[in-house]
């Protein structure tokens, strides 16, 4: 592999950060000189613009057709959103879940988790399901931002504070040359990412559903843990949430749609990394519904599946004779286990609820 492969990879994912930095700097200072409500800003302009990089390299690797990176690069960042981002934010504080994300928000995540893997079965997301999945983000938008502006206007929300204020133009500048940022650095990391995968005889599939993934999802890292150590706990929640419906709507939407021929889906993603996906987001639903709060515990136990996750795509690609210890031991015991602990704690939420509900009614006078 040549030296500037390298090079231009690691540079590639500087411009990417910086890039996403920049846009959401500006973009969060428009939205907040709007009167947007926190949560509003974390489900789209922190989660749009964080996931700006995703969006940049499906896009570029789509149109240049390598189509594994382009739906590599979406599961595995929604996979690494949920256990790696989600757990590690959860276990610097524990999170405040907002009542909307319990009744719309990941419900929906979990929905169009499920839709990628019903649009795929042919093996191949097309053109046209990239155009109805792009208007899906553009309805989502629109439905978040009148919410948000009608919870503000009942006074139903806090003030978003402006903090230091300055033209408008400055933060402009700053979108504009974030978007560039980013359009290069997907050009160069994409070109790199193919390179490695190639010297290293490891497939395009896994460069994106682990180091393009994790690279291009450390935006969400950044903003995530750095909203929850400052406090705005709804905004390290919503970023996820709303980053892992955006990179399904928009980020595989807009792939399909300007991709020559669509994007392929191959079987063993078919039989194993949307599956996985697909339970990360359902196992959202319990965590985020019990007390409205993400605890450490439950943080650990993300980060935990993530590591066995990742521990996963190592053994199956080089063919490491442990493989079948490692899936037996999680089928037989971890998963069943982990199972069984939520269950346990929606029954006990749900108990929670019903003796609220029971105690909150008017006694009858008699």
């Amino acid at each position: 592999m040549e030296t500037l492969t390298l090079v231009l990879f690691i540079v590639g994912f500087g411009l990417l950060l910086l890039g996403a930095e920049l846009l959401v700097r500006g973009a969060s200072h428009l939205a907040a000189v709007m009167r947007i409500p926190p949560i509003v800003i974390g489900l789209t302009v922190v989660a749009y613009g964080t996931s700006a990089p995703e969006l940049a390299v499906s896009v570029s690797s789509a149109w240049s057709g390598t189509a594994d990176i382009a739906l590599g690069n979406v599961v595995g960042s929604n996979i690494c959103n949920v256990l790696l981002i989600l757990g590690l934010s959860a276990l610097v504080a524990p999170l405040v879940v907002q009542d909307r994300l319990v009744r719309f928000d990941v419900p929906l995540m979990v929905a169009l988790s499920v839709l990628v893997l019903l649009i795929g079965l042919d093996g191949k997301i097309g053109r046209i399901d990239g155009i109805v999945l792009a208007a899906g983000a553009v309805g989502y938008t629109v439905l978040l931002v009148r919410e948000g502006r009608r919870a503000q206007s009942q006074g139903a929300e806090e003030e978003v504070p402006v903090g230091n204020r300055r033209h408008w133009s400055i933060d402009l500048i700053l979108v504009v040359a974030g978007l560039g940022m980013l359009v290069v650095g997907s050009d160069w990391l994409v070109g790199g990412a193919v390179a490695i995968a190639r010297v290293l005889g490891v497939s395009e599939l896994i460069i994106g559903l682990t180091v393009v993934a994790v690279g291009t999802s450390l935006p969400e890292l950044a903003t995530s843990v750095i909203a929850a150590v400052r406090g705005e706990r709804d905004i390290a929640v919503g970023n996820i949430v709303g980053s892992n419906i955006f990179n399904i709507l928009s980020v595989l939407g807009f792939s399909a749609t300007f991709s020559p021929d669509g994007i392929a889906v191959s079987p063993v993603a078919l039989g194993f990394d949307i599956p996985v996906m697909i339970a990360v987001a359902v196992a959202c639903l319990p965590v985020v519904f019990t007390g409205l709060r993400i605890e450490r515990w439950e943080g650990a136990m993300f980060l935990g599946y993530y590591v066995a996750y990742t521990a996963y795509l190592i053994l199956d690609a080089s063919n490491n004779p442990a493989l079948p210890t490692f899936r037996w031991i999680m089928g037989v015991f971890v998963l069943p286990l982990t199972a069984l602990t939520l269950l346990v704690l929606v029954i006990r939420q749900w108990r929670r609820n019903r003796d609220d509900s029971r105690s909150s009614r008017p006694t009858a006078l008699i």
